[in-house]
């Protein structure tokens, strides 16, 4: 009834590599004229895998890996991101402790899937019978071609992997994944679809648990057919311990991780001494260059109403993006560099604009009430009421930026407000 024709775009010199499993490695990815394959298909064929979307969630159990961040309601990179950091900056409490961040690169995820490995995971978490085989039958036996160009190669089948591009890849991946998780109480994994984060709280240099978890992971991942890309894995060390020590590099399929000063993590710039001024910088850089269109728009003559809608959707959308999980424990500098910007762009448009600070206060205060009113989300149990029921119970803080971190911050803007 409906075409599963797909076709992508990238160089057309691996499509006899798509044809099975891919390698660890695509040849076409690091290549910058060969850009990402994505799937096109039919926009009836998108508006029915939205239907089949709907009734896979209706079918879940809502305390689904709660450490799974995407394609979830009232959930974001801001709360992978602040989970993250809460869970560290309270183990960083104790004495003698530090932190492992460990960041997983997949290759090629979501072409490695096994359909029938996965359709015995949907099963197993309750789908019924005719819907794991429709997604069975939507996965295998999917003809698909290579446009580059004006140019279009010959039709082949594929019974590996999941579209990219399509609207139930994505959520497929999760529910594939869902079953890797860690083991032992001092571990996390934080994930937002294919992005993972072994979270190690290593307690008087103990890394023995964590280790172990990496290796698990990596078992994981053979069994599921899933190839851990080592040289593009980075692991962090989040080290506050006035001894000076040296950490040994994780080893996966006999190849050391590097260990790095800062990374980039859901599109934050995340440092080993957590502190925002990397990401400020960059924030700031890029925010800077959309102030010069909004300088050109204004010498067009136009509108303050066209200008402020410019600046919201170009500008305070950069200045903003995922300001709960940094903003509080920003520098007083770091805050002055954003919010000269938004000065500049008062200044462009002739119009007042929010500050800075008031977007982090506001957006604070909706994520905070978002997570109260959710009992699913992960860190609902962080907001509890007093005996008193009126104010929520402050989290207690030896140090200035845990105290200034989300978490502790939101719950006093909450007792604040009420």
């Amino acid at each position: 009834m409906f075409s599963r024709t797909s076709s992508t775009s990238p160089c057309a010199a691996p499509l006899s590599q798509r044809a099975s499993s891919p390698p660890p490695s695509s040849p076409c990815r690091r290549s910058p004229q060969c850009p990402a394959s994505i799937a096109l298909t039919p926009i009836i064929m998108k508006c029915f895998e939205r239907l089949i979307m709907r009734n896979i969630k209706t079918q879940l159990p809502s305390s689904l890996d709660p450490l799974q961040f995407a394609y979830r309601p009232n959930r974001s990179t801001d709360d992978a991101i602040t989970t993250t950091l809460h869970l560290s900056l309270t183990h960083l409490e104790k004495k003698d402790t530090y932190v492992r961040m460990l960041f997983i690169d997949f290759s090629s995820a979501f072409n490695t899937i096994i359909p029938q490995n996965l359709i015995r995971k949907l099963s197993s978490l309750g789908l019924n019978t005719p819907l794991c085989n429709w997604i069975l039958d939507f996965l295998t036996g999917r003809p698909q071609s290579v446009r580059f160009g004006g140019s279009t190669s010959s039709s082949i089948t594929l019974s590996t992997g999941a579209p990219q591009g399509s609207v139930l890849s994505p959520l497929l991946f999760t529910l594939l994944t869902h079953d890797c998780a860690a083991k032992h109480s001092s571990n996390s994994f934080i994930k937002f679809a294919d992005d993972t984060t072994v979270l190690g709280l290593i307690t008087k240099g103990d890394e023995s648990a964590y280790r172990e978890e990496v290796q698990r992971l990596t078992d994981w991942c053979t069994v599921n057919n899933l190839h851990l890309n080592v040289d593009k894995t980075k692991e962090m060390v989040v080290d506050f311990r006035r001894a000076q020590h040296t950490h040994s590099p994780l080893n996966i399929d006999g190849s050391s991780v590097e260990i790095v000063k800062s990374t980039k993590f859901l599109g934050v710039h995340l440092a080993d001494n957590l502190t925002w001024t990397l990401n400020t910088s960059c924030t700031a850089k890029k925010a800077q260059q959309r102030l010069y269109f909004l300088r050109k728009l204004r010498k067009a003559r136009l509108p303050p109403p066209i200008l402020t809608l410019f600046y919201r959707g170009t500008i305070e959308s950069i200045l903003s993006s995922c300001i709960t999980a940094w903003f509080g424990t920003c520098t007083v500098s770091d805050r002055k560099t954003l919010q000269r910007i938004v000065r500049t762009a008062e200044r462009i448009i002739g119009v007042s604009l929010p500050s800075i600070t008031d977007i982090y206060t506001t957006r604070s205060i909706r994520k905070a009430t978002s997570i109260v009113n959710d009992p699913t989300h992960p860190s609902h149990e962080l907001f509890s009421l007093l005996p008193s029921g009126r104010r929520y119970r402050s989290i207690r803080s030896s140090t200035t930026r845990f105290c200034n971190s989300f978490y502790p911050q939101a719950i006093r803007l909450l007792n604040c407000r009420d």
